[in-house]
C-alpha cells in the first residue's frame, strides 16, 4: 500500500504549530491525525481508515498502515473511541485494534475472547461489544465485557440473534438486533448493575440508533428486505422512538410499502436518514415522516451517513477500488468536496 500524504499536510501543522505561543490560548494538536475526519474502510482485500483535516487541506488514506506498518485485515465493522483511544473492530479477523485515536500508533490488540464482533461502547470503566458468532446460529449471540486497564475479555452476557448497534446511557446497554444473517425485531437493555436483560419489541432489521433531544433512543428498523431469501416477506421499515426512562414505545413511524431507509445519523435536534439516494430531516418533536426529501444523491453506492456542523457527509462505497467521501452543505444541498478514501467505505467520525 502506498502512504499518500500531500505536502500541505505537513505545512499547514507548520503553521499550525508555529502559531501556538505565550500570548494566546491556541491548542496544539494532539497528534498528526487530531482536528479532521476519520473514514473507516471495511476494505475489499484489506480494510483501513482514511483521514481528511477539518479545513480539507490534508487527505491520507491507509493512516493506520502507514503508522504501524501493519495491516488491519478484513471486514473493518466500526470504530469505538473512549477518551484518547480508538477501538478498531475487524469481525472478519475476530480483532479490536486500540490505537491512540490523535496518532494512530497502536497502543494493543485483543483477540481472544470475540466471535464476528460488530460494535463497541463504554461504561463504568469497561468495554461493551456486541458478537455475532455464527451469523447463521440463532443461539451463539454474545455481549463481550472488556477490562480496559488489561485489555482482555473478561466476561459475556448471552444475547438474542445478531446484535449490532450498542449504546450506554446510566447504567443501562440499548442493544439494537438486526439478526445477523436473519431478521430480529427487539431491542434489548441490559442493566448492568445486575446483568438482567429486558427486550422491546419494534419493526424488523432494527440497526442504527441515536439518543433525540429529548432523551429518547431513536431507532431506524430497515425492515425485511431480504429479497434473495427463500422464505422472505416483505415488512414495514420505521423509525421508533423509546422512552428510555421506562424503557418502552413511544411511537413507530412507520414507512409505506416498499420503502426501506438504511442508515441515520443524529445532530441537534434533527434525525437524517438515506433512502433510495435521498437524505430526509426529521425534527426530534415531529410524528410524521417528511414526504420530502432534503438532498438528492444521484447514481452512487451510498453506504455511509454522518452529518455536522451543517453539513452532510455520505460514502459512495466500491469494494474493487477506491471508495468516495462527498459533503454537501446542508442549507443549499450543494456539493462542497469530494474525497478518494479506502475501498468499501462506510463509517464516518469527526476526530
Amino acid at each position: 500500500m502506498k502512504k499518500i500524504i500531500l505536502s500541505v499536510l505537513s505545512v499547514s501543522l507548520l503553521v499550525f504549530s508555529c502559531s501556538n505561543n505565550d500570548d494566546d490560548d491556541t491548542q496544539l494538536p494532539l497528534g498528526d491525525y487530531d482536528n479532521g475526519i476519520l473514514v473507516s474502510a471495511e476494505g475489499g482485500q484489506s480494510a483501513s481508515v482514511s483521514y481528511i483535516s477539518d479545513d480539507y487541506m490534508a487527505v491520507e488514506n491507509e493512516i493506520y498502515y502507514n503508522v504501524n506498518t501493519e495491516i488491519l485485515g478484513v471486514y473493518l465493522q466500526s470504530i469505538g473511541f473512549n477518551g484518547d483511544l480508538a477501538y478498531i473492530i475487524s469481525d472478519t479477523a475476530n480483532t479490536i485494534i486500540v490505537v491512540n485515536r490523535y496518532t494512530f500508533i497502536k497502543q494493543a490488540e485483543i483477540s481472544t475472547g470475540l466471535l464476528t464482533p460488530r460494535y463497541i461502547t463504554f461504561l463504568n470503566g469497561k468495554g461493551y461489544v456486541t458478537n455475532w458468532g455464527d451469523g447463521t446460529d440463532t443461539t451463539d449471540d454474545f455481549i463481550a465485557e472488556i477490562d480496559l486497564n488489561t485489555n482482555t475479555v473478561t466476561g459475556t452476557i448471552a444475547i438474542a440473534e445478531g446484535p449490532e448497534q450498542i449504546l450506554a446511557k446510566g447504567d443501562n446497554l440499548y442493544i439494537s438486533h438486526k439478526g445477523g444473517y436473519n431478521i430480529n425485531n427487539i431491542v434489548s437493555v441490559i442493566d448492568t448493575t445486575d446483568d438482567s436483560i429486558e427486550t422491546i419489541t419494534v419493526n424488523d432489521a432494527p440497526d442504527e440508533m441515536a439518543f433525540d433531544s429529548n432523551g429518547n433512543l431513536v431507532v431506524l428498523c430497515s425492515g425485511d428486505n431480504r429479497d434473495w431469501a427463500a422464505n422472505y416477506v416483505e415488512t414495514a421499515a420505521s423509525i421508533t422512538r423509546i422512552n428510555t426512562t421506562t424503557d418502552t414505545v413511544i411511537e413507530t413511524l412507520e414507512f409505506a410499502a416498499g420503502l426501506h431507509p438504511s442508515q441515520m445519523a443524529h445532530d441537534d435536534d434533527e434525525v437524517y436518514y438515506a433512502m433510495n439516494n435521498k437524505i430526509y430531516e426529521l425534527d426530534d418533536d415531529e410524528s410524521t415522516l417528511p414526504t420530502t426529501s432534503i438532498l438528492e444523491i444521484a447514481d452512487i453506492y451510498l453506504y455511509g451517513l454522518s452529518v455536522n456542523d451543517d453539513k452532510v457527509y455520505v460514502t459512495n462505497a466500491s469494494f474493487t477500488a477506491q471508495s468516495e467521501l462527498l459533503i454537501y452543505d446542508l442549507d443549499s444541498s450543494a456539493l462542497i468536496h469530494t474525497f478518494n478514501v479506502g475501498s468499501g467505505a462506510s463509517k464516518i467520525y469527526f476526530n
